[in-house]
């Protein structure tokens, strides 16, 4: 089965000398969720910000076949969806139901494909009812899940997910995981939250100080590093 994403020997350091990465090798099989996990500035994000194409560091990366570069990134990201760990960052249209056909529109697909896209991620989601509401008016846990609906409507074959329970309730939180992990699509998330990680990833890599330094299921480096 071929990775969804392959990324060989990453090398990148920052302008102020900082090597964020450091020769990091990692792949997303079809199915796969893999959480990422680490310390704070250990590279989960600077490795996330690589895979969209916004850094560019030495190494290779393919994403669903074809090398990352500079002409390739328009590829990258109809094949890559992201939901941002600030829910207001990707809500900006007067009611849900314009959110989230935004994307699709913006691809100029014809009315009948768009309506069907948004019917399809407000079901999948569970935020039918929420079509005509205004996003600034929702729970943060409604926020997240019609920020995720705008991310499944746009068709992606892989998603990253930073942080995606961050000031969700416990109830908002169980939902989104419910969500989460009934989706078919390939998904990387960076989380601090090992609970999440153990409910939704089918393997976890852990970085330290720019590497990968473990490899393995949530529960096995649960133990290796005397995670509660």
């Amino acid at each position: 089965m071929a990775p969804l994403i392959r990324v060989q020997n990453l090398r990148f350091r920052y302008p102020d000398g900082v090597e964020a990465l450091c020769g990091v090798d990692f792949s997303l099989l079809p199915g796969e969720t893999v959480a990422l996990l680490g310390a704070n500035g250990s590279g989960k994000t600077t490795f996330l910000l690589h895979l969209l194409g916004l850094l560019q560091g030495e190494g290779e990366i393919d994403i669903c076949g074809k090398r990352l570069e500079k002409s390739t990134r328009g590829h990258a990201r109809q094949k890559i969806g992201v939901l941002f760990q600030d829910s207001d960052d990707q809500l900006f249209m007067p009611t849900v139901e314009e959110d989230v056909a935004f994307g699709p529109r913006n691809l100029e697909l014809p009315e009948a494909e768009v309506e069907r896209r948004v019917e399809s991620a407000l079901t999948r989601v569970s935020v039918e009812d929420l079509r005509e509401r205004a996003p600034h008016h929702l729970s943060a846990g409604q926020k997240r899940r019609v920020a995720l609906a705008g991310v499944l409507a746009m068709d992606p074959e892989i998603i990253l997910l930073d942080e995606p329970a961050t000031f969700l309730d416990p109830p908002s939180r169980q939902e989104l995981i419910d969500v989460m992990r009934n989706l078919p699509h390939a998904q990387v998330i960076v989380t601090h939250d090992i609970p999440l990680a153990r409910a939704l990833a089918t393997r976890a890599v852990f970085f330290q100080a720019g590497r990968i330094v473990a490899e393995g299921s949530v529960d096995e480096l649960a133990a290796q590093f005397n995670w509660s």
